[in-house]
């Protein structure tokens, strides 16, 4: 029966604590524990009460509160199991059980006679748990050993075939003579001005939308024959055109997203005053107001998209910057270190990959993906995260999502810039085209100018970029299918890391190298 506290009881010694009597077993899962803690009789006036059958029923010997584990003394604070047994996964995770018992004197805890298996667990490198773990210590591993195993191949590479890196990498007496292409990329600034020309022109409705587009487009094609016309006059350094090219194809890109985006705010204004307020309510920054001060930023921001204006920070971070580009600086160096060290000797033992043997044209290809990954992560690293922040910092540019997580890609059609979803792939949408259709569209798209950037430079023109990037329309729908097959993402990825680190880079790599040897070959003969 229930026992009272009376005076007298309060003042009767206190039990030995080591006594069995004090210890309470702990609550099975399936125990009703109570939710205030208050209601628990105070047991420290009888050694028998924990013990004792509670006629009331409001506290059971089952729903004991007292942690039998850790050996808390009844005298001790009684710790909330309620909450620990709700967060049992947590706890794990975190080591829960391990922090409990750190605040219980060591004369408590693990006695003998607790037991120490009281659940049913899973293991945590099973199926059903392994995702709820945390796995940093695993992904230390991985750096660590990917740190050393390198580390070894950089020492084993120098030791047999010392310090590769030419003083030419960086600077040659032949780029000197690459004036001309530096005063095109210069006068690349003329198109942008007469951009602002005819848009000012059909601001004022001097000229018609048809003549508008028109002038747009002779624009934006002189914008991009005139450089390619000096790369094929001027015999000039890769590099010096591989870098004009992409200069190029950067101003025309803005200079189309301008073009197009000052007719599509031309169209929300008619219908704003024609009384069609449905297209305004989603875009409230849809005032035409053309000056030369948003256009000259917007050609020098990080962006390819024009809009009249963008988010912007309060300062520039000065240290910050000075941070980035030392890393710019660092991450340039190793790219050409790779580069140098092991894609060019490795290039220049290979045999054309379509021509020779099939064993060596694999060998090589597996060789020299490790390197052109690095490589291609390094040049992604410098330029879209580096120079991009550090071009957004200088310019106070607000919006810093210069790329998403497309190295998570579950498909091969998931990595698209912001430019073809806006510019090419929607306006198919709107204007009928099927969705399909519009992703090989934006495919095409994308491959020209790929053809463009390297074809061009290396005056070779037999496709290899364009058919590399046409290619990935299949694979497309293939990872469609493994993704929907599967209810796997996993998958997809690798599918899309395989094709695009593996085999896709080192083999456009050994094409254009060979083609270019065998260009130079038959120049000098």
């Amino acid at each position: 029966m229930a026992i009272s506290n009376s005076p007298e009881q309060n003042l009767a010694p206190k039990p030995d604590p080591f006594s069995p009597s004090d210890l309470r077993r702990r609550p099975s899962a399936k125990t009703a524990i109570p939710a205030d803690l208050s209601a628990i009789p105070d047991s420290s006036s009888n050694n028998n009460a924990s013990l004792s059958p509670d006629i009331s029923g409001d506290v059971s010997t089952e729903s004991s509160i007292a942690d039998a584990s850790s050996g808390v003394d009844e005298r001790d604070p009684i710790p909330n199991d309620a909450q620990e047994m709700n967060g049992e996964g947590e706890r794990i995770a975190n080591g829960g059980d391990r922090a409990r018992d750190a605040d219980v004197p060591v004369r408590f805890t693990y006695r003998p006679s607790v037991p120490a298996h009281r659940r049913v667990k899973e293991s945590p490198l099973s199926s059903d748990a392994i995702f709820r773990q945390s796995h940093a210590g695993l992904f230390n591993l991985c750096i660590v050993v990917l740190v050393a195993v390198n580390s070894r191949l950089i020492i084993e590479n120098l030791m047999k075939y010392g310090l590769l890196i030419r003083a030419g990498f960086w600077f040659s007496s032949k780029s000197l003579r690459d004036w001309p292409l530096f005063m095109c990329c210069l006068s690349l600034s003329i198109f942008s001005l007469l951009a602002f020309v005819v848009e000012k022109m059909a601001q004022h409705k001097f000229i018609s939308e048809l003549v508008v587009i028109f002038l747009h487009t002779v624009i934006t094609t002189s914008e991009i024959l005139y450089p390619i016309f000096m790369i094929l006059r001027y015999d000039s350094a890769v590099q010096s055109g591989f870098t004009l090219m992409l200069v190029t194809c950067i101003v025309w890109l803005k200079l189309v997203s301008y073009a197009h985006t000052n007719y599509d705010l031309r169209a929300l204004n008619k219908s704003t005053d024609k009384g069609d307020a449905s297209f305004s309510s989603q875009n409230p920054d849809n005032s035409h107001n053309v000056n030369i001060k948003s256009l000259a930023y917007f050609m020098v921001a990080p962006t390819l998209c024009y809009q009249p204006s963008y988010p912007r920070t309060a300062c520039i971070r000065k240290g910050w910057v000075i941070r980035q580009v030392v890393k710019l600086v660092i991450f340039t160096g190793v790219m050409g270190f790779i580069i140098e060290q092991y894609i060019n000797p490795i290039v220049k033992n290979s045999k054309h990959p379509l021509k020779g043997d099939f064993l060596n044209a694999v060998e090589r290809v597996l060789k020299l993906s490790v390197p052109t990954l690095y490589v291609w992560l390094c040049m992604f690293y410098c330029f879209f995260h580096l120079w991009l922040n550090i071009l957004a910092e200088l310019l106070c540019f607000g919006d810093r999502e210069f790329y998403k997580d497309w190295w998570n890609a579950k498909t091969i059609e998931e990595p698209v810039h912001k430019w073809m979803v806006r510019h090419i792939y929607f306006p198919c949408l709107r204007n009928g085209i099927p969705k399909g259709v519009a992703v090989v569209i934006a495919f095409f798209f994308s491959a020209v100018f790929h053809e463009l950037c390297v074809g061009i430079p290396c005056h070779i023109f037999k496709l290899w970029a364009f058919i590399g990037i046409m290619l990935q329309v299949p694979l497309v729908i293939l990872t469609n299918y493994l993704q929907n097959k599967f209810k796997n993402t996993m998958v997809g990825n690798m599918v899309f890391w395989f094709f695009f680190s593996i085999l896709g880079q080192p083999m456009c790599v050994l094409l254009y190298y060979h083609d270019l040897m065998n260009r130079s070959k038959v120049r000098t003969s």
